[in-house]
């Protein structure tokens, strides 16, 4: 036996022989009779990376989390499936393939076409997946990979079609204008869950309205101001009743302003009156479609000023901004600025462009529209009743279906289902699924004999596949929009799993046992595929959810480029260890809590995986099965006995935690065992036994020893695969039947 455990040498290795038994296959597993067909499934669709680059240390802890699971259920002898995959991210990646693009050969993606940016973006994506499935690989992920999926696939595209026709048919997806948010510098919507807050400060301007003072970092949106709106309850401002209307000179002249009296003005804020731009705020549109007021652009869709700003028009809002606040003290409107004014601005997480609010016409998804339900499993929501998918959402938590696991978080999600609106699903770019949609040439193209026929031609039609017209020989146009990310993201626990079609793995493993992923995602990606599978498939997508924390700093601080303090998990893999890296992100870890990583904290556990080796490595030199003999069983003191009745109480209480998602103290409790228990204490209190002549005593040392060792090996085995696994592979056992991750628990 090596004197270490080399893991630049054997992590490979070690990993080649697990995919090569086909043990991460659950079918390999049944076949070959280490799982019993009647056993029941335990299964989890892996949150797939996004192919942008690689991999990162919050991908690193979900991997680390979620392979233990798998681990401790393959051992535990359940039919165990873990699916992996990638996400196309077609915002984030067209964006990351545009910036090449521009840096390389300071282009844009006008300039090379539609066809050779998806192209671009194809090899862009090939490679990144490739990077990402073999740093999966490095991290001891026991996926089964020959149900690999990626989101962008045949079978993930047409599961994508169908989910659209399906929600179409019944009213839950529309076209309308909606306010939106607008990526001027990517020309596309961008759903809330990619917008990033950058904390920015601006001056705070107050402005002279009137008889009113008004406050705003924006002064380039106040060209269209003709409403003042105040809280009905406000008794500063009783005086003035609803749809009063003054006379006042405002920018580009005299006006006349409309008070509004609305709930959505803030009395504690500022003078507790403001004016509204209802084509560029969301709550200010809101306010606008309540009370049936005008609603006027003011800034086009590459943030240029339109007509209504008089002077100003044709100018940027940037290069304006500066002008527009000094014709306003020119007027004598500028009351104060406040230099210091720190707020968060909107932007493009996925492009950096700064997110101007526009009414759009988009596609949506009506969240609050009732529809029948044909069939549901779904606690609270019987088959053929009249729901919707906000109740879905709902009641799937509530009721039970789906169990939130840290529970605290089960508050901040009924609190954004309450505060849902209807889901932006087009966006302006290329890459990605296309809506089916599809439109009929604007002329119609006659056929001889059938020129009255032209009256019946349908101008649009929702398929999966491209339509003919029945009535002429014009052409159907798919619409140039994509869909959000999300949407397919949100079929994905039934997608990788053969959705549409009824397949076996959908039938057997579906709904999964849990999903595991970042508490910052529990509204964007969670909510929505309870939503789609509720819609769909009339179920929950999986039973439990188990939100893990940030991984931060030694000092706490949000890993980030600008503070220079990003810790590469593939780095830590190379210098110390895939064991080392997975046990640091377990340990110190709470459910639901951000936890604190370094590279001295990873080095620390490297240690262990060292202490492992070399405690394994005497008790299998101290092995001298030579001495046996064969008809008599070693006697077993009391104090023996006790130790190994001890080490199969630790297992137990191992998996007590691990069957209630606390990682953290599973793993503190494996490690504080092996380490000062059974390395420091007993190893050493039993040297003196296996270096005597007391052969029955050396005997019975030994195989006390031994047992101790491959019950260890079991409950670490989840969380130090590779170290385990090659240890498991030396041990002198009678009953050892083969690879530690297939053997009993």
């Amino acid at each position: 036996m090596d004197t270490r455990f080399d893991h630049s040498k054997r992590e490979d290795k070690i990993y080649d022989q697990w995919e090569k038994s086909g043990f991460f296959n659950p079918d390999v597993c049944i076949k070959k009779g280490i799982t019993k067909k009647s056993a029941k499934s335990f299964s989890i669709v892996l949150p797939p990376p996004n192919v942008t680059g690689t991999l990162h240390m919050g991908h690193a802890v979900m991997l680390a989390i979620e392979d233990i699971m798998v681990r401790f259920a393959r051992l535990k002898g359940l039919r165990t499936l873990w699916v992996p995959g990638t996400d196309s991210a077609a915002l984030a990646t067209q964006a990351k393939v545009e910036e090449i693009l521009y840096k390389k050969e300071n282009k844009t993606r006008h300039d090379i076409g539609r066809e050779e940016l998806l192209k671009r973006i194809e090899i862009f994506t090939d490679e990144s997946k490739s990077t990402i499935i073999n740093q999966t690989r490095k991290m001891g992920s026991s996926l089964d990979w020959t149900r690999y999926a990626y989101t962008m696939d045949e079978i993930r595209y047409r599961a994508v079609m169908e989910a659209f026709v399906r929600m179409y048919k019944v009213g839950l997806i529309y076209r309308g204008d909606r306010i939106v948010n607008w990526d001027p510098k990517m020309q596309t919507t961008v759903s809330d869950d990619e917008i990033e807050y950058v904390e920015k400060k601006d001056p705070f301007l107050y402005i002279q309205y009137g008889p009113f003072v008004i406050g705003t970092v924006r002064p380039e949106t106040k060209f269209g101001d003709k409403y003042v709106v105040m809280h009905p309850d406000d008794i500063r401002y009783k005086q003035y009743k609803h749809d009063d209307k003054l006379k006042l000179e405002w920018i580009n002249g005299p006006i006349v302003a409309t008070i509004i009296k609305d709930k959505a003005s803030d009395m504690s804020f500022g003078s507790g009156v403001m004016t509204i731009t209802p084509a560029h705020s969301l709550v200010d549109f809101e306010i606008a479609k309540r009370h049936g007021l005008d609603i006027e652009q003011i800034i086009d869709d590459r943030g240029i000023l339109l007509p209504i700003a008089g002077e100003f028009a044709g100018q940027h809002i940037k290069k304006a901004r500066p002008a527009i606040v000094e014709k306003l003290k020119q007027k004598g409107f500028l009351v104060k600025v406040d230099e210091n004014y720190v707020h968060n601005v909107s932007t493009n997480s996925r492009g950096g462009g700064t997110i101007e609010p526009q009414i759009k016409k988009q596609w949506f998804v009506d969240v609050n529209k009732e529809f029948v339900i044909p069939v549901s499993k779904i606690p609270g929501i019987k088959s053929k009743s009249k729901t919707t998918l906000k109740k879905i959402m709902k009641a799937a938590v509530q009721k039970g279906g789906v169990e939130i696991l840290p529970h605290r978080f089960n508050k901040t999600y009924y609190h954004w289902i309450e505060n849902l609106r209807d889901w932006c699903i087009s966006r302006q770019i290329w890459f990605g699924h296309r809506i089916p949609v599809w439109y009929h040439e604007p002329k119609c193209v006659l056929r001889p004999g059938h020129e009255k026929d032209v009256a019946k031609c349908i101008e649009m039609i929702v398929a999966v596949e491209k339509p003919a017209c029945q009535f002429c020989d014009a052409k159907y146009v798919q619409d140039p929009d994509t869909l959000d990310t999300w949407f397919s993201s949100g079929l994905w626990t039934f997608s990788a799993l053969g959705w549409p079609k009824k397949t076996k793995d959908l039938l057997t493993y579906h709904p999964t046992s849990v999903l595991e992923t970042g508490y910052d995602i529990l509204f964007f990606w969670v909510a929505r595929m309870i939503l789609m599978s509720g819609f769909l498939l009339g179920d929950v997508p999986f039973k439990k959810v188990y939100l893990h924390g940030l991984v931060r700093d030694s000092q706490g601080r949000k890993m980030s480029k600008s503070l220079g303090n990003i810790i590469d998990p593939l780095d830590m893999v190379n210098k110390y260890g895939a064991d080392a890296t997975r046990l640091s992100l377990i340990i110190g870890a709470g459910p639901g809590n951000d936890s604190r990583l370094s590279e001295d904290k990873v080095r620390g556990y490297r240690n262990f995986t060292t202490k492992i080796w070399n405690a394994s490595r005497f008790v299998i030199m101290n092995y001298r099965p030579a001495q046996r003999n064969i008809k008599t069983k070693p006697k077993l003191t009391d104090k023996d006995k006790a130790h190994i009745k001890e080490v199969l109480a630790v297992k137990k209480k191992i998996e007590e935690y691990i069957s209630k998602y606390d990682f953290n103290r599973a793993g503190e409790i494996a490690y504080h065992y092996f380490w000062h228990k059974f390395a420091d204490k007993i190893i050493e209190e039993y040297k003196p036994r296996l270096q005597g002549d007391d052969v029955a005593s050396r005997v019975a040392a030994e195989e006390t020893l031994l047992k101790i060792l491959s019950e260890s090996l079991k409950f670490l085995h989840p969380f130090v695969p590779f170290v385990t696994e090659e240890i498991w592979g030396l041990l002198p056992l009678k009953k050892k039947e083969g690879m530690l991750i297939v053997e009993k628990w």
